[in-house]
């Protein structure tokens, strides 16, 4: 699918792929039915590097890059990541707010001119029984991205053995890249 095909979408599906040494997830587009369609993005994160970093293709044969997301520095308890393109271009930025992440995990997502999104977990008793109760760390969380009451866009997981995110995208303007990214960080770096 080409970038203006992807830039229609407004549902998808990330699921995460286990193995030894990378974490990688297969996003697809969503059919009427809800049933996963066509392969838009494959990410890869390689586990124990230095800097976080995460490469999105187009599928898994891994010939076509997408984007990606890489981090900043190297430890950053409010680590900030910026999101490219194929070419390495910037095409947005997201980051963790640590205060406000010690009972709600919250992000905040940028996009060249548009205001700056915000995404908490939905439901603040489940993010705070997370928190202090490792045996509960299962529970799944919700993050609603919005500016004000308006939601841009949500990630929601999906009940099941492995970890899978639908994905619900309200705001045409947002570059699916972006959201692909934050989508696939919520899982990979939700417990740093």
């Amino acid at each position: 699918m080409d970038i203006s095909g992807l830039q229609q979408q407004t549902r998808l599906i990330v699921r995460q792929k286990i193995t030894m040494m990378v974490n990688r997830y297969v996003v697809h587009v969503v059919h009427a039915d809800g049933s996963p369609g066509e392969v838009v993005a494959f990410a890869e994160q390689k586990r124990m590097a230095f800097k976080e970093q995460v490469t999105l293709y187009t599928d898994d044969s891994r010939q076509q890059v997408l984007g990606g997301f890489k981090a900043r520095n190297v430890l950053d308890l409010a680590g900030e990541y910026d999101v490219t393109d194929h070419d390495g271009r910037p095409i947005g930025l997201f980051r963790k707010d640590f205060g406000k992440s010690l009972l709600r995990s919250t992000w905040h997502l940028r996009q060249p001119g548009l205001p700056t999104y915000t995404g908490s977990e939905r439901n603040a008793a489940v993010a705070v029984v997370r928190r202090f109760s490792d045996s509960l760390s299962w529970l799944p969380y919700h993050f609603d991205f919005s500016v004000g009451a308006s939601i841009a866009f949500s990630v929601e997981r999906i009940w099941g053995l492995r970890d899978q995110y639908a994905v619900t995208i309200g705001d045409p303007r947002l570059d699916r890249r972006l959201i692909i990214a934050m989508a696939v960080a919520l899982d990979a770096l939700q417990s740093r």
